[in-house]
């Protein structure tokens, strides 16, 4: 099963080379991506049953990636939130999972953890789909 995916990172480099690998690498669909909670906010609200997964920076243009986590709070179970962020200590693991998160990646060593947690996920969606 494809992940279709929505992007919330203000970087661009980090955004388009995060696409890529994910695309190649992972049963991945990015949809689009946001810079803003707002903007993000807005997306995930206004397309709440066209994504699958969100892969959310902690720090944003504007506002941050706590405020995203908590604007997916009454999101369909079948739907994934994840953080990809340099500063995934384990304080800010623990608001993120309270805020719903479904798992925390450290973007400095943790992306091929997030590849395989995504490749899982599209493996556990065909497995539910039979």
């Amino acid at each position: 099963m494809e992940l279709r995916t929505y992007i919330v990172e203000d970087n661009a480099t980090i955004r388009e080379n995060l696409i890529g690998a994910l695309e190649e690498l992972a049963c991945v669909k990015a949809l689009g991506w946001a810079e803003t909670e707002d903007d993000a906010a807005a997306w995930l609200a206004a397309q709440s049953a066209q994504w699958d997964l969100a892969i959310v920076d902690l720090f944003l243009k504007q506002g941050s990636g706590l405020g995203v986590l908590e604007a997916c709070r009454g999101r369909m179970p079948r739907q994934r939130v994840v953080v990809l962020s340099n500063y995934a200590t384990d304080d800010m693991r623990r608001r993120c999972a309270q805020l719903g998160a479904d798992a925390v990646f450290d973007k400095s060593n943790e992306i091929d953890a997030l590849v395989d947690w995504c490749i899982q996920q599209s493996g556990d969606g065909l497995s539910r789909a039979a």
